[in-house]
């Protein structure tokens, strides 16, 4: 998934201006782009520790995708899922809530989740 989410982050005036000489000398193209290439080195970094708690802790990196038809074939099995996920997990607009009740049983989300907001209602209880 190719999509951003925008964040606030607060800066004291030391920083920000650290990034702005680091614009101004060319290095970035804004401050936009000097926090993101910041924040994906942060993230390379420390690579091992996200894949190590990923096989820890069984969890989906990336992204997740539920429709009801989907979510129809796990009810028709019988099962319930126990969605974790870092990344994005989102539930179509044809997902309602009922059905939502009887298929998830826990989410774990550390991202994004996306859902039609009667569906983040219903499954509030199930969601950390």
């Amino acid at each position: 998934m190719s999509e951003t989410e925008k964040i606030t982050i607060n800066l004291g005036p030391v920083d920000l201006g650290r990034i702005d000489v680091l614009v101004e000398q060319g290095l970035y193209s804004n401050r936009t782009d000097a926090i993101r290439t910041a924040i994906r080195n942060l993230l390379d970094r420390h690579e091992s520790v996200i894949k190590e708690v990923s096989v820890r802790h069984a969890f989906l990196l990336g992204g997740m995708f539920y429709d009801s038809a989907a979510l129809e074939k796990v009810r028709s099995e019988g099962k319930q899922l126990a969605l974790r996920v870092v990344g994005t997990l989102q539930f179509a607009p044809d997902v309602t809530p009922d059905l939502a009740r009887a298929t998830v049983k826990s989410i774990w989300i550390r991202g994004v989740f996306k859902a039609p907001s009667n569906v983040k209602e219903a499954l509030a209880d199930r969601t950390r």
